[in-house]
């Protein structure tokens, strides 16, 4: 069984900056706060993370009640933020999740650090969402690596044993997707559709690193 875990963000889908907008409209919204939030970093990571850098940056307590109603506010703003802006499905996505869902021996997920709640509404807005009915979720953890272990402990939870490792791949475009598919043993294909260069990629080593999906014979090649 060959286990694939899918980055959501600039490895399924661009939005265009929808996903940065709304946790700008969830900020003001739930804490009034209007001021830009460019300093703190947001690609690759969790939307738990991001929140606690973006509390501390603006001298919020970085308690569970504020993080729900952040939450709360930044899920009222993503469907209107992805609707305002021409985002896409990235090249070669649907061929791919359909060729991989038609195999008996594929078991699809998603290893992002999106909310799940966001997650859905993201993947629901460009058509993706019936690919996958479970993943691990950036809601709890700080750190992507966390999430990873999340992802894993349910694919094992869903098989009703340990996995082999060496079957586990995790797909994203980022040096933390690779960083993580580490941290879970698994192996790693990179994809440079996302705000990182191949050279970037390159440097983190994943097992494969790809321009883009246009060709899903590439990724079965890896199994051959």
């Amino acid at each position: 069984m060959h286990i694939c875990l899918f980055d959501i963000d600039g490895t399924l889908i661009h939005t265009r900056g929808a996903g940065t907008a709304a946790l700008r409209e969830g900020l003001r919204a739930a804490f009034g706060v209007d001021e830009p939030t460019d300093q703190v970093p947001i690609h690759g990571r969790t939307d738990r993370g991001i929140t606690r850098d973006l509390f501390q940056f603006h001298g919020i307590d970085d308690n569970p009640a504020h993080w729900d109603r952040f939450r709360e506010a930044y899920l009222q703003a993503l469907p209107t933020s992805l609707a305002a802006r021409a985002g896409t499905v990235l090249p070669g996505i649907v061929p791919l999740l359909e060729l991989l869902t038609s195999r008996d021996d594929v078991m699809m997920g998603l290893l992002t650090g999106n909310t799940q709640a966001g997650a859905r509404i993201k993947l629901a807005h460009y058509g993706l969402e019936h690919f996958f009915d479970f993943g691990g979720f950036g809601d709890d953890h700080f750190e992507r690596d966390d999430v990873a272990r999340e992802a894993l402990a349910v694919v094992e939870s869903r098989l009703g044993a340990p996995v082999d490792t060496a079957n586990v791949w995790v797909i994203g475009d980022t040096p933390k997707d690779v960083s993580c598919g580490r941290a879970i043993n698994a192996r790693t294909i990179a994809v440079a559709t996302g705000n990182h260069s191949r050279e970037e990629l390159a440097a983190a080593a994943p097992d494969f690193l790809a321009t883009d999906f246009s060709d899903p014979q590439e990724v079965l090649a890896l199994w051959s």
